[in-house]
């Protein structure tokens, strides 16, 4: 890609013909909410330079949410908002958060859209199996070999083939951003007035860099910098910066990370080379393997949330998945070491099998918690791998509730107590061995319903297979000159208002300056923000998407 110094520059996205864009009504199982939603793909081809790539890698993608109600041109809503992802997050997590949101402005008579981006190395993943709809066809098609719809799974994209992705970092991932504003809504006076930038966790960070940039190489024109494609920022469990200093925890400590002591060229030439992975991952639990599991369990949970589940059973035998397994569902450190009791030993509803990879009181990595309730049916224990309850060693990393697990194999069914349920009076009220009261109706804010079907029926993933190293070594070598050169416009950072909404048992709590007014959902997670259900336990409407969309209300 060619530079010129303190400046982003590309091919700007031009006049499009018919088959530079698609869009594609998406069906789900969500209830009746007033919400349209779409899946909208725009062709914006990478520079040459960056070499032999799929053809769908020429394309950017996002779900579309709008009112069913207002207009069908997105440059007659009211409001837009622009949604970057976290790290090893996709579009679809944004599911329950944008129908939230715009669900909640048009009861009060506003129309507005809310753009769940993509991230373009996401084109590298087959989504045939999870829209099977049936999970052990998929399990059948990702890991066994087996056809569906007449097509077979290629396998899992190594780090040999993903040459391209070496020099996709945070420079193109503005450049695809701003690229895809211009072809979606060509007029700028129209994006400064009606489009509001922000994401969740890393998306964060990601829209500082945006909010600073400039894209026609000349820092004296101004129309193109990013700050002026936004009407405001709205930063969800983040803040707007250009720094990863407030998201400690965001990235666990075993994915294959390269030592930043390296310095930028020779991170980049081990990038370029393919001795440092271009995608990153860890052992266990995050790599393409295992996250397509998640999309898997919510697919049970989708068809029957209460039935028991098959699934452990139908796993496949191979050292990635049960390595995973045992990490995820061990007790103690010597049943993670023995694998016995495995998760297979347990009858599992599917809610209790979804529970186990993605609840705050079960999950063990803060960064991929929800609050969607707690496992019933049967006692339950202390989960003290990978630490003890009511330890603090690495509190960002771990979170800091109680972890529980069942305690019976080959005993009574687990079912799982939804949010909304924990607390009734025939709630068993499960406690620590020392006293602590696992959960509380305050605590679970997030139904587990939903958290299925934003896993299972997005045609765009909720997790994120082949995360761009790059995108994270730059912004950690933030001080070096290749990366400071793209603060172009610094204030571009605080150009415009800023909604800076957090979790409050998430990875910013208690650490963001209180001059940033935050708006702190109690009792929430780190993926709470984007995955609450739209009416609390406390009777309330979801604060996140409300306060969204009072800000979109508000006149810029």
């Amino acid at each position: 890609m060619l530079l010129t110094a303190g400046a982003l520059t590309a091919t700007t996205a031009g006049a499009r013909a018919d088959d530079t864009r698609t869009e594609t009504p998406v069906v789900t199982s969500a209830p009746a909410d007033g919400v349209t939603e779409s899946m909208v793909r725009v062709k914006v081809p990478l520079p040459a330079s960056f070499g032999t790539r799929p053809a769908a890698c020429d394309w950017l993608s996002y779900l579309r949410y709008r009112s069913s109600a207002g207009p069908d041109a997105s440059a007659d809503a009211d409001r837009i908002l622009l949604a970057q992802p976290g790290i090893l997050e996709g579009a679809g997590a944004f599911d329950s958060v944008a129908r939230n949101t715009v669900a909640r402005a048009a009861e009060q008579g506003s129309h507005i859209e809310f753009w769940a981006l993509d991230r373009r190395s996401n084109c590298l993943e087959d989504r045939t199996g999870v829209a099977s709809g049936d999970q052990f066809t998929a399990v059948d098609y990702y890991y066994r070999g087996k056809q569906v719809a007449g097509r077979t799974f290629d396998g899992y994209v190594g780090n040999g083939r993903l040459g391209w992705m070496a020099k996709l970092g945070i420079e193109q991932t503005v450049r695809d951003e701003y690229d895809l504003l211009a072809a979606e809504l060509p007029d700028q006076a129209l994006r400064k007035q009606k489009v509001l930038c922000g994401g969740h966790s890393l998306g964060g960070v990601i829209t500082g860099y945006f909010a600073a940039a400039d894209f026609d190489g000349d820092p004296r024109t101004t129309k193109d910098a990013g700050h002026n494609q936004c009407a405001g920022y709205f930063a969800l469990d983040t803040t707007v910066s250009t720094s990863l200093a407030d998201l400690s925890g965001s990235i666990p400590d075993d994915t294959n990370l390269p030592d930043i002591g390296l310095g930028y060229g020779a991170v980049q030439a081990g990038l370029d080379s393919g001795v440092l992975p271009r995608s990153l991952s860890a052992p266990v639990l995050l790599n393409p393997e295992t996250m397509t599991l998640l999309a898997i369990a919510g697919m049970g949970a989708v068809r029957d949330v209460d039935a028991e589940a098959g699934l452990p059973d139908h796993l496949p035998q191979n050292l990635n998945v049960q390595a995973t397994n045992r990490f995820l569902f061990s007790e103690d450190t010597a049943t993670f070491l023995s694998g016995s009791p495995a998760v297979k030993d347990f009858r599992l509803t599917n809610g209790a099998v979804l529970g186990a990879l993605m609840d705050d009181q079960s999950v063990p990595l803060a960064f991929l918690q929800s609050s969607v309730g707690f496992f019933d049916g049967g006692p339950v224990v202390d989960k003290s791998f990978p630490v003890a309850n009511g330890s603090q060693a690495q509190p960002g990393l771990f979170g800091t509730e109680y972890k529980a697990i069942p305690d019976r194999p080959h005993g009574p069914l687990y079912t799982w107590r939804n949010y909304d349920r924990v607390g009734d009076a025939d709630d068993p009220g499960y406690r620590s061995a020392d006293g602590t009261p696992f959960t509380s109706a305050g605590k679970e804010v997030s139904d587990i319903r939903e958290l299925a079907r934003s896993l299972a029926e997005q045609p765009l993933d909720f997790t994120e297979q082949y995360f761009p190293t790059k995108l994270v070594t730059d912004i950690q070598l933030s001080t070096s000159p290749q990366v400071k050169r793209l603060v172009v416009h610094p204030g571009g950072l605080t150009a415009n208002p800023t909604l800076t909404v957090l979790a409050g048992d998430g990875l910013l709590a208690g650490r963001v300056p209180a001059d940033l007014n935050p708006v702190v959902a109690d009792g929430y997670q780190h993926l709470d923000v984007l995955t609450a259900a739209p009416v609390q336990n406390n009777g309330r409407p979801e604060p996140v998407s409300t306060n969204l969309a009072r800000f979109a209300r508000t006149p810029r």
